[in-house]
Order: structure tokens, then sequence, then C-alpha cells
């Protein structure tokens, strides 16, 4: 790879951080990483051959930011938003962070959920610049020649998906790639993920979505997707590429289908420091909403019982998250396997059901529970149906099915339940299970919430509830901080357990008063400077992790931690 054109570095001689460049003239303003823009100052101007090239003020980084919004709020649609946000990161990654970061609450929802999912259905349409690696099935036998091609520093953070299960919005070809540069901005703004030091990657190995293939426009191989043996062998040529060109990076597997999800973070966890976000990121996020839920219904872990619609991977990670916690609170394995159940297409899974995938069998309710049920249909017994008998007091959805907790569900929660705790989910918005406000007002004002999507505040009873977002931006950036600053070997189950518990602390009295789940958003980095602690202490004691990084912990991730500022700049030809 060539080395990068700038670098961080700190005077010896009074300790001002400064970016030593080695480049000058046009070269710094085509560089995202370098360009200020009109931030350069006169000094600077001299030093790097800019004037000319600039308008003649020098405006100051509040200045752009009111200019960079106010551009951000003359467009009409979130997509059109979503683009001037792309452009503007393509052009100047300071003043793209720095907005992000001063308006959370507002750009979070443009850059990543729900608007990435309308911006990876028109990717090809609204393409501007190349961003990260495309790694198509064409070039096997070569990936490791397109890797090299990256032109960046090694690699903290690489998130990676093949397009398949994009969001609740299926099979998005090439289009998925919206995702990893999402999810790597989220790094960045969430973590401080230094973003040159960000990948995203895309595995073309064409789509099975017949409106892209029929677009004249669309940039992936125009083919079906390649399954079985030949897609295995490109997984595994690109894992062993990463190994030779990118050692100590962190993986994400990130919207694989669900089988070829499983099969991944099975196949390489032990030997590749990686995850799967919607397997283990989806649980642990979930997990710790449900133990905030204690402090609001005055429960206890160990007298809970969780009811899944839905019975993909995310249920899967959240199931067996929630076991873990359940375990790690005293109780016998066995025990707290019968505390989960899961409805998917084909109603309660029960374990005399023919065919059970391995998952669906480790928690498959014993056929003999049901069979005194009044039900319609003892081989296919519905969620209303489920809970009346069932009795669950957590509801969780990620079925991608709008509707599905409908009335009668929600009202039957209510009534085996008085705080029924019921989380839809499933995103975009538009594949939610049920909205909060229908939540709320079928359950009389005592359910609580939390949502895959961003939802507004819904009055009920004359009270404010705030919805707090059941994110995974709470817990992978700080995953991927703490394996990457603690150069973690492996990534281990009790890592994301100790992820869930660090956030569900974080919650103060103020945010469960008002409803909320969750923390906000502004403080989310120092959420993830707390996760990131944890994972590396975890590390530590499992042998995963050096000990000598045991010694300042918080300061060694503080100091890794990347803030949107400007540095003033030198120019080092032979830095």
């Amino acid at each position: 790879m060539p080395p990068p054109r700038s670098t961080q570095k700190t005077d010896p001689r009074n300790g001002e951080r400064y970016l030593a460049v080695q480049c000058r003239g046009r070269d710094l303003l085509f560089d995202p990483l370098t360009n200020k823009g009109t931030g350069f100052s006169l000094a600077e101007r001299d030093e790097l051959g800019l004037h000319g090239l600039l308008p003649p003020k020098v405006a100051d980084l509040d200045e752009q930011l009111r200019r960079a919004y106010g551009n951000h709020t003359a467009t009409q649609t979130p997509l059109e938003r979503y683009v001037h946000l792309s452009w503007l990161q393509d052009r100047n990654e300071v003043l793209f962070f720095r907005l992000l970061h001063e308006r959370i609450d507002e750009m979070m929802p443009i850059v990543y959920t729900p608007t990435v999912g309308e911006a990876c259905q028109k990717f090809s349409h609204i393409y501007r610049q190349s961003r990260g690696l495309y790694v198509g099935i064409d070039r096997k036998g070569h990936v490791a020649d397109v890797l090299r091609n990256y032109p960046g520093r090694t690699p903290s953070v690489i998130v990676v998906t093949d397009g398949e299960r994009i969001l609740g919005l299926g099979d998005q070809g090439i289009g998925g790639m919206g995702i990893p540069i999402g999810k790597l901005a989220l790094y960045t703004l969430c973590a401080g993920l230094p973003p040159d030091t960000t990948l995203p990657i895309m595995l073309d190995v064409g789509t099975d979505n017949e409106e892209r293939l029929e677009d004249d426009l669309y940039l992936g191989l125009r083919h079906r997707r390649v399954r079985g043996a030949e897609y295995q062998a490109f997984v595994d040529e690109f894992v062993a590429a990463v190994r030779e060109v990118f050692p100590g990076a962190v993986l994400q597997w990130e919207d694989f289908l669900k089988e070829n999800a499983m099969t991944q973070l099975a196949r390489f966890r032990d030997s590749l420091c990686s995850f799967n976000d919607d397997i283990q990121g989806t649980a642990a996020v979930t997990v710790a909403g449900l133990i905030a839920s204690l402090r609001i219904t005055r429960g206890a872990l160990r007298d809970q019982r969780l009811l899944l619609g839905g019975a993909g991977a995310s249920a899967q990670g959240i199931a067996d998250l929630f076991v873990a916690a359940l375990v790690d609170g005293g109780m016998q394995r066995t025990e707290a396997l019968r505390r989960v159940a899961m409805v998917d297409r084909s109603g309660l899974v029960l374990d005399d059901r023919k065919d059970l995938e391995g998952f669906k069998a480790k928690f498959a309710l014993p056929a003999d529970t049901v069979r005194n049920w009044p039900v319609r249909d003892r081989n296919r017994i519905a969620l209303a149906e489920t809970i009346a008998q069932w009795r669950p007091t957590m509801l969780v959805g990620t079925s991608a099915t709008p509707g599905l907790f409908d009335e009668s569900v929600v009202r039957t929660m209510a009534t085996v339940a008085p705080r029924p705790v019921i989380f839809p989910l499933s995103n975009p918005t538009s594949k939610a299970e049920c909205t909060p406000a229908d939540a709320l007002a079928w359950t009389d004002g005592n359910a609580v919430v939390a949502t895959g999507s961003p939802f507004a505040d819904v009055d009920c009873n004359g009270r404010r509830v705030r919805i707090g977002q059941c994110n995974n931006s709470y817990i992978f950036p700080g995953i991927g901080l703490g394996a990457w600053v603690g150069r973690l070997r492996r990534l281990s189950d009790e890592m994301f357990l100790d992820a869930a518990h660090t956030l569900a602390a974080r919650v103060d009295p103020a945010e469960l008063d008002s409803g909320s789940l969750f923390p906000p958003l502004r403080s989310i980095r120092e959420v993830s400077h707390a996760i990131a602690c944890a994972v590396i202490r975890r590390g530590i004691a499992q042998g995963l992790a050096d000990p000598e990084l045991g010694h300042d912990v918080e300061g060694r991730v503080r100091a890794a931690m990347w803030f949107p500022d400007y540095l003033p700049f030198r120019y080092e030809p032979d830095a």
C-alpha cells in the first residue's frame, strides 16, 4: 500500500498536536482527510501553496458548520440530505464528522437507519465517488491483490457485507455497500475510530433482485448470486487475504443472509478477531435494554420470560445472550433455556417440529408444554395464543413483519404482565412490528417500549414518553474500539455480555423516568469508551490480550479516540 499523505504528530518542544503533510497545493484540497477548505490559515496557505486556490477569507470551523448545515437543511427529502452528507464526507472528513457530532440526534437517522435503506435501494443511481473496496467474485484467485489496492492506513476495523440481507429490505446486490459505509461513519462518530483507518468492503457475488438485474444503471456484477461451495471458497479466500494484507484489523460481518451469517461467524470467530453485529451487537444492545427495563418494572432478571417474534440470526443472538445473562446471575443453563421461546412463520417453535435448524432446536419448547393449551391448531400456535398460554413478560420483534404485534397481541401481553416489555426492533421504520404509540395505547400506557428505528416521543395519559432506540450504535463502536486498542486475538461471548451490562448501567434515573431505556445519543462517545475498557479488561482476564495493556486502560482508550477538529498543518515531505 502507498504511504499515507498525512500523519498526526506531537511537537516534542511544546506538546502541540499537528498534522504533518507530504503534499501541497490542490492535492491537499482533493483529499478529504487533509482538506480544511477555507479553514486554512494565511500562514498555512503560504507554506502549502494554497493562495489563489481558495477564496481569500479564512473561515473557522464554526462558520463552516453554519454554511454546511444551511446547505443540509435546504434539501427537501431524507435521501437528498443523505446525498449531501455523502458529498461532504468525500470532500472534508473533519467538517462532516463535526457536523454529525454537533447534531447527532438529527444526523444519525440520515447517515444510517432509516434513510440508509433507501440509499441502498438507489445506490447505483446516486453513486458519486468510490469509497472502500469492491471485491467481485470475478476476481477470485486475486483477492489479496484487490485488498493491496487500498490506499489508506492499515485498517483498524473492516465492515464487510455481500448485500443479501440489507436491513429488512432483502437482497440489494452492490447497493448493500451503503451499510458498511454507514456503519463505519458511526464507528468514527460514536467511538472515535480515526476515519482513515476504517475500511468498508463489498463482496459482490451477484444478486437475485430482479429489479437490480433489469436496471441498466446497476453497478454490480449482472448475474445471479453464486452460492454453495463456490461462494464459501470465495469467502475463505477473502478471509485469508485479510489475514495476509491487513493483520491486526477487526472484521465485522454485516447483513449476510441468516444461514451465511451464522456460518461465517462460527467458521472464523476463533481464528480471526471478528464478530457479526446483526447477531452479537443486536443481542448486546437488546439485552442491555431488557436489563434496564427491570429498573422500571421493578422485576428481577431471573423471573423473566422472553418471547421472540421472529427466529432469524438476530433472534438467535438475543436468545443466546439472554440465557448467558441468566446463567451469569446464577441460574442453571437448562432452566435458563426454558425461559426463551420463539414464534416464526410456522408458529410457536416446538421440539417435535421436523427439520428444525440447530439454534431453533436449542430454544424449541417441549411439545408436552402445549399439549393441554386451548389453541386452534397445536401444529401452528399463533403469537397471541402463545402469549396467553406461556405468559411472557418480554416480547421482542426481529421478524421484519410490519404489524406482527397487532392489537390482539399487545393487549394479550398487557393481560399476562402488568408492565409488559415490548421491543419492535425490525428496521427500517416501515418494517417495525408495531409503533410505540400503539403499544402504549393498547396497554393503557403500561408498556415499556424500545424500538429498532427512531420514533418520536409519544403523548400518553397526559405524559410524554420518550422512546429509546435499541440502536446497535451503542454497542458495536465500543466493541471495535476495544478490540483495536486492546489488540484482541478474538472476541468472546462474555465481552458482549459485559458490553450489555455496561450500557444498561449508563442509563440514569431521569432517562428511565422519561420512559427511555438508553442514554442520550450525546453521551455515546462516553458509552463507547466504557464498553471498550470493559472489553479490554475481559480480554486480559481471558488471555486474549496482552497483560501489559491493563495499565491505564482508560487512558489508552481515550488517547486512541479521534475527534473532528482542525489541527495546524506542517509541510514535512520526508515525514
